[in-house]
C-alpha cells in the first residue's frame, strides 16, 4: 500500500502542497486559497533531479595548488576536485581573512540579491552579508536588475519609492473606479505568477475580470500584444520600443496645448512644475510635445495620441508603467514622464486615478496592502558603506579604483579580490555575457554556492551545494503577500548537499563568530522565530490576531492583516503641507533642482525624450531588429529551466523568439526554423516563432536560458539573450541595468537539431570530471 506523504510549501511562483513517496516527489496540488495557481508549480520534482545538482563541495584544481596566484582565465576550463566540507568550509574562511587583511573588507564583493529560494531564513544572500557584516563587512550592491532606475527617480520625485514596490492604488480601487486604463508595457499572469518571498493567492486576473465587466476602456500601449490577455479586449498600440517617454510626454503636451491641465493640482501639489511646461511647449528647443510629435518618434497614429488626451481628462484615468519600461538607456524618463502626465491630467489621489508602477511586474504589485511585519532574518549592521549599482559589476571588477556616479554623489569602485556569490546567476542576469567573462578573470577568488550547477557555478574556485528549499524547513511571507506559508521540508538533502544556514553558520564557527550569527538558535528555532516576531507585531500594532506558532506549523499558512481599497498619495493631494513628501521641496518633484545643479545631459532637469543608444530610430538599416528579453511564461528567471513547463515553451531544445510575419517574410524565415541572432557583443541561436503578436521590427527573446558557449567562436546554442544586450547604466543619475535597449540581426542558421541541453551536459561531465 503506497504512503504518500503531505507536504506544505511555498515558491516564489506560490503555495502548494507537496506529494511524496519515500525520496520521490509524485505529485503537486495548489494551495486551496489561490484563485489562479501557476503552473510552474509542478516542475518542482526538477530539484530533486540529480544531473544539475552540485552534490559535493568542489575547488577548481588550478586554485587548489596556487591559491590566488593560480591562472584566473582556467575557471570554466579546468576540472573540480572534491573535497570534504571541512576543508571547503576552512578554505572559505581563509579566504575572507586573507582578503580582509590584506586590502580591507571593501574588497569582498557579496554578489546575488536572493531569487534562489523565496524562504526567509535559508535566504542565501541575506546569511551571507550577515556572517559577513559580523568580520567587517563587504561591498554590497543597491537597487536590483529588475528595478533600478525607475526606484532611485522616484525617490527623488516622490520622495519614496513606494509608488513602484506595490504601495500605489490597490487593483481593487482600480477595478471599481477607474474609467480610462492606459497600460505601458504589460499586464499579464505571464509575470504575475511569480513574487519574491513567495506569494498565497494570484488575485491579477480577478481584478482584470471585474475592468472587463465594468467596460473599462482599456488602452495597451506595448510592442506585444500578450503582453495583456486577449479577453480584456484593449486596444492595442503597437508602440516603437524604448519611446514611452515620448508617448507619455506627447499626451501631456496635447492637454497644456487645448489649456486642459489642471494649473490647481500642479500649483498645490508639485514643484518646477514650469520646467516642464516649458519643455513641452518648446521653450528651449522650439519644438511642441504634442501628439503629431510624439506619433513621429513612437509609430502611433497622431489622432489617436490626440484623443486619448482628452478622455484622459474627460474621464478618471489611470496609467500602469511596467518595471520593464526603466530596464532601458534613459528608463528613469518613463517613469518620470508618467509622473508628469498623470500631474497635468490632476487626478493623483482620487480613486482609480493617477499612476502606479509594476502592476503585474510580480504577483504581488497591487494586491491589499500587508500591513504587519514580514517574516526576514536580520542582515545585523553594516561596518562599512561599500556599493555599487547592482548592474554595474563588469564595470567594478574591469575599473578598479575608478569613480562613477549614483544618485548625484560620486564614489569609486572598489579593488575587488574576492567574490562571493550566493543563491544567484549572473550569467542568467547580467547583460553582455562576453564583457562579464572578461570581467570574471579579474578577482583573486570566486566563491559560488548554490543548489545548480550552474553557469557561475561552473567558473567558480570553490563551489558549496546548497540544499533546494524543499530539502530544508522554512517559511514565505513578504510584504506584498496576505499569508505567510510554512515551506515544510518533503525530502532528504541530495548527495552532500547542506541548507544555506548551516553552511554559513560553519563557515562563521571558523572566523569566530558563529555565536553571533546563529544567536543560538538552529533552523526550527530561527523559523519559530520569525514568525512569533510577525505574529507579535500583527497583534500590538493592528490587533490582528495570528494563529499561534505550532498551530500555524500544523495548517501550513497564516493569514495577515492587509488593508484593501488603497488610494496611493490620497492624504497628500487633500492637505499637501500637512502630509509633504519627502522630497527637495515636499511636493511632487517636475522640474529638479538638484538635477539642475548636476546638469546630466542623460538625466535633465524634467521629464524629457532623450534618444537611446540603440533604437529602430537610429537602426543602420532596415535588417537590424530591437530585441525585447522578458520573463518568460514557464519558470522564474533561469530557475527550473529543465522543468516541464520550461521545456514545453522550448522548441528544439532551443528558447523561442517571436518575430512578426512580414519580418519573418523578408529574411526567408519559417516557423521552427533554427535562428542565428547577433550583434558586435555576441552571438546566440533559437527557434522562430512566427506571429502577428509582435510589432514588425521587433524580436522577443526570454531570459533565462542556461549560459551554453561552444567552439571558438563563443556561439551561445540554447539562446541565452544577454550575450547581445547592452551593459551601459541607464544615466549618470540612476545606473540601472539598459537590457531592453538592444539593436540585433537575425539571419537563418543551418545546424543540426542536437538539443542545447546536450551541449550543456558535456560541459558539465568535462568541468566535474574528477
Amino acid at each position: 500500500m503506497r504512503r504518500i506523504k503531505r507536504v506544505p510549501h511555498c515558491s516564489h511562483w506560490g503555495a502548494y502542497t507537496i506529494l511524496v513517496e519515500g525520496q520521490r516527489i509524485v505529485g503537486v496540488q495548489p494551495f486551496e486559497h489561490d484563485p489562479a495557481p501557476s503552473p510552474i508549480i509542478h516542475s518542482i520534482a526538477e530539484w530533486a533531479n540529480p544531473e544539475r545538482r552540485v552534490l559535493r563541495p568542489m575547488v577548481r584544481s588550478g586554485w587548489l595548488d596556487k591559491r590566488e596566484k593560480s591562472d584566473r582565465r582556467g575557471r570554466g576550463r579546468e576540472k573540480f576536485v572534491p573535497v570534504s566540507w571541512d576543508e571547503a568550509t576552512t578554505l572559505v574562511a581563509d579566504e575572507i581573512r586573507r582578503v580582509a587583511g590584506s586590502f580591507g573588507n571593501a574588497s569582498i564583493f557579496a554578489g546575488s540579491y536572493g531569487w534562489t529560494n523565496s524562504g526567509r531564513l535559508h535566504h542565501a544572500s541575506s546569511l551571507l552579508k550577515r556572517m559577513l557584516n559580523l568580520v567587517g563587512g563587504f561591498t554590497r550592491h543597491v537597487d536590483t536588475y529588475s528595478i533600478a532606475a525607475g526606484p532611485v527617480i522616484l525617490r527623488h520625485t516622490l520622495g519614496s519609492d513606494d509608488a513602484c514596490g506595490g504601495r500605489a492604488n490597490t487593483l481593487d480601487t482600480i477595478a471599481q473606479h477607474t474609467e480610462t486604463l492606459v497600460v505601458f508595457g504589460a499586464l499579464s499572469p505571464r509575470t504575475a505568477q511569480n513574487e519574491a518571498g513567495g506569494i498565497g493567492s494570484h488575485r491579477l486576473e480577478t481584478y482584470l475580470r471585474k475592468i472587463v465587466e465594468r467596460g473599462v476602456k482599456v488602452i495597451h500601449v506595448s510592442p506585444l500584444k500578450d503582453d495583456l490577455p486577449d479577453w480584456v479586449n484593449a486596444e492595442w498600440w503597437p508602440i516603437r520600443p524604448n519611446t514611452d517617454t515620448a508617448l507619455m510626454l506627447g499626451l501631456a503636451g496635447e492637454i497644456v496645448k487645448a489649456g486642459r491641465h489642471d494649473t490647481d493640482f500642479l500649483a498645490r501639489c508639485t514643484s518646477g512644475s514650469d520646467r516642464l511646461l516649458g519643455y513641452l511647449g518648446g521653450k528651449a528647443d522650439g519644438e511642441r510635445k504634442d501628439a503629431a510629435w510624439a506619433a513621429s518618434i513612437c509609430g502611433l497614429d497622431a489622432g489617436q495620441i490626440a484623443e486619448l488626451a482628452t478622455r484622459l481628462v474627460d474621464t478618471r484615468s489611470m496609467l500602469t508603467v511596467s518595471w520593464s519600461l526603466q530596464r532601458a538607456h534613459h528608463g528613469e524618463q518613463p517613469f518620470w514622464a508618467a509622473l508628469g502626465l498623470a500631474s497635468v491630467v490632476g487626478q493623483i489621489g482620487l480613486p482609480g486615478g493617477g499612476v502606479g508602477y509594476g502592476y503585474a511586474s510580480l504577483g504581488g504589485v497591487g494586491a491589499p496592502l500587508n500591513l504587519g511585519r514580514s517574516p526576514a532574518i536580520s542582515q545585523l549592521t553594516r561596518p562599512i558603506d561599500s556599493f555599487i549599482p547592482v548592474a554595474r559589476i563588469s564595470d567594478m571588477l574591469l575599473n578598479p579604483g575608478r569613480p562613477f556616479s549614483y544618485e548625484g554623489g560620486i564614489r569609486t569602485y572598489p579593488d575587488t579580490r574576492l567574490v562571493y556569490w550566493a543563491g544567484g546567476n549572473p550569467y542568467h542576469h547580467h547583460q553582455d555575457l562576453n564583457r562579464l567573462s572578461e570581467a570574471w578573470t579579474r578577482p583573486e577568488t570566486i566563491i559560488v554556492q548554490d543548489p545548480m550547477f550552474t553557469a557561475t557555478a561552473q567558473r567558480a574556485d570553490i563551489v558549496l551545494p546548497a540544499t533546494t528549499s524543499i530539502e530544508r524547513n522554512d517559511l514565505a511571507g513578504n510584504r506584498r503577500s496576505d499569508f505567510i506559508l510554512a515551506m515544510k521540508k518533503a525530502i532528504e538533502p541530495l548527495g552532500e548537499s547542506r541548507s544555506d544556514f548551516e553552511i554559513f553558520n560553519a563557515i562563521a564557527g571558523k572566523l569566530g563568530v558563529a555565536d553571533r550569527f546563529n544567536e543560538g538558535r538552529d533552523e526550527m528555532g530561527w523559523v519559530r522565530y520569525l514568525y512569533e516576531a510577525c505574529r507579535s507585531d500583527a497583534s500590538e500594532h493592528f490587533g490582528f490576531a495570528m494563529p499561534d506558532f505550532d498551530a500555524f506549523w500544523e495548517a501550513g499558512y497564516a493569514r495577515c492583516p492587509v488593508k484593501t481599497e488603497h488610494t496611493f498619495l490620497a492624504d497628500f493631494r487633500n492637505e499637501p503641507e500637512q502630509h509633504a513628501l519627502k522630497t527637495e521641496s515636499g511636493k511632487i518633484v517636475l522640474g529638479s533642482e538638484t538635477l539642475a545643479r548636476l546638469d546630466y545631459a542623460d538625466c535633465r532637469p524634467h521629464p524629457a525624450w532623450i534618444e537611446p543608444a540603440e533604437w529602430l530610430g537610429n537602426a543602420a538599416d532596415a535588417g537590424q531588429m530591437h530585441l525585447i528579453s522578458h520573463q518568460p511564461t514557464g519558470r522564474l528567471h533561469s530557475q527550473l529551466e529543465t522543468g516541464a513547463s520550461s521545456r514545453a515553451m522550448k522548441r528544439n531544445g532551443r528558447e523561442q523568439a517571436r518575430l512578426h510575419t512580414d519580418d519573418a517574410a523578408a529574411l526567408g524565415l519559417a516557423d521552427g526554423q533554427t535562428i542565428r541572432i547577433w550583434n558586435g557583443r555576441g552571438e546566440c541561436l533559437a527557434t522562430a516563432e512566427v506571429t502577428d503578436k509582435v510589432r514588425r521590427g521587433v524580436l522577443v527573446l526570454p531570459t533565462g536560458a542556461w549560459f551554453t558557449p561552444t567552439g571558438n567562436s563563443g556561439l551561445e546554442v540554447a539562446g541565452n539573450p544577454n550575450v547581445l544586450t547592452l551593459d551601459i547604466g541607464t544615466s549618470q543619475f540612476g545606473q540601472g541595468c539598459s537590457a531592453h535597449t538592444c539593436l540585433v540581426r537575425v539571419e537563418p542558421y543551418a545546424v543540426d537539431r542536437r538539443d542545447a541541453f546536450e551541449a550543456y551536459q558535456e560541459t558539465l561531465v568535462a568541468l566535474a570530471a574528477v
